[in-house]
């Protein structure tokens, strides 16, 4: 791309956040109009053709208007995007969360998720990636009438149950000891961490039979192995049948598919490395994605204790409003990182800009 000298930049810009506002071409008599501009009409036409020359901007029809491109989209979040500052009322509400008192992850990505929806007119997005929530909070071991025990496992607010037959008989007190087992050895880990060490640990604080241990923890691993699989959950769909760029119906149920099919979603949170800390902006085709060529997606992967357990995003049209999408998607982020690095938070605490 050749490099854009300032005046290309001030009418890229102008015509980016004026799309953004109304969803039509923009024009150069529109862009006379605006404050600031002292720039003719006939000055304007001529560096809007020459930016559409260069892929940043494109003609939809044989008007005059012009619309960003792809590029041109690009070359805003990337270079012209200004921060966009969350008005008092957004900001209450993003207190609202960080005074929560949910502690589980699956329910504090889901009630961010809304919040993120809500604020920003877009569908959100609330995704555990493969591998982000693979622990388990406690454990109950239940000896059924039937000589079968239920082991039931609770894992950031859902409740896992598998049954298995002891090989021998077996009774409540040795059900019991071995319930304080698991919970002392195996809560809060994930699957990479339950070693050969650890069973052996567990061996010796059981001290009863080794075949029943070693057959509950096949059972916990199996689990930990579910919980990896990653998933993705939406909120706010019918706010995207507002844009006229979803009115084709046939192509938003192929969006739809695409989304709860989730594989696509969790591909691009997964390529981006667990150490970039920034919300990340995918724009039309950078998805590859067929079906999400039209749409763009801001997210931002959230950790605890330096480990990512999940995500949150805006998915919308590729006009959006990137300076708000972005600054409400980073507000919510952090909000959440700070909860889940102490469970709770006090009263008091706010969020950065209340």
């Amino acid at each position: 791309m050749d490099k854009l000298n300032e005046r290309k930049k001030l009418i890229l810009k102008a015509i980016v956040e004026a799309h953004v506002r109304n969803g039509e071409p923009v024009g150069s008599t529109a862009l006379t109009r605006r404050d600031g501009f002292s720039i003719s009409s006939a000055t304007i036409r001529n560096e809007m053709a020459e930016l559409e020359r260069m892929g940043y901007l494109e003609q939809p029809h044989t008007s005059s208007g012009r619309v960003p491109s792809e590029s041109g989209y690009r070359f805003y979040v990337d270079s012209l995007m200004q921060h966009y500052d969350m008005q008092q009322s957004e900001l209450t509400r993003l207190n609202a969360l960080a005074r929560t008192r949910l502690a589980e992850v699956d329910k504090l990505l889901d009630t961010a998720s809304k919040l993120a929806a809500a604020l920003t007119n877009y569908s959100s997005l609330a995704v555990r990636p493969k591998g982000g929530a693979g622990v388990i909070d406690s454990f109950r071991l239940v000896l059924l009438a039937d000589g079968s025990l239920m082991l039931i496992a609770t894992a950031n607010g859902v409740v896992k149950t598998k049954q298995l037959m002891p090989r021998e008989p077996t009774d409540e007190e040795t059900v019991e000891k071995l319930e304080k087992v698991l919970n002392d050895h195996l809560t809060g880990k994930y699957l990479e961490q339950i070693t050969m060490q650890t069973v052996l640990m567990m061996e010796k604080d059981f001290g009863e039979d080794d075949a029943l241990l070693q057959s509950v923890v096949k059972t916990v691993c199996s689990m930990l192995d579910s919980l990896d699989d990653g998933e993705v959950r939406l909120t706010g769909v019918n706010r995207l049948l507002e844009y006229p760029e979803y009115s084709d119906i046939g192509k938003f149920k192929d969006l739809l598919s695409v989304l709860e099919e989730k594989r696509d979603i969790l591909k691009l949170v997964d390529e981006v490395g667990d150490r970039e800390e920034n919300s990340q902006v995918i724009i039309g085709s950078e998805s590859e994605v067929e079906e999400m060529r039209d749409s763009s997606i801001v997210f931002r992967k959230i950790r605890r204790n330096g480990r990512v357990v999940g995500a949150i995003g805006i998915l919308g049209p590729r006009r959006m409003d990137y300076s708000k999408v972005i600054s409400t998607v980073d507000c919510i982020a952090e909000s959440l990182e700070g909860l889940l690095s102490q469970n709770l938070l006090d009263d008091g605490k706010q969020v950065k800009g209340q």
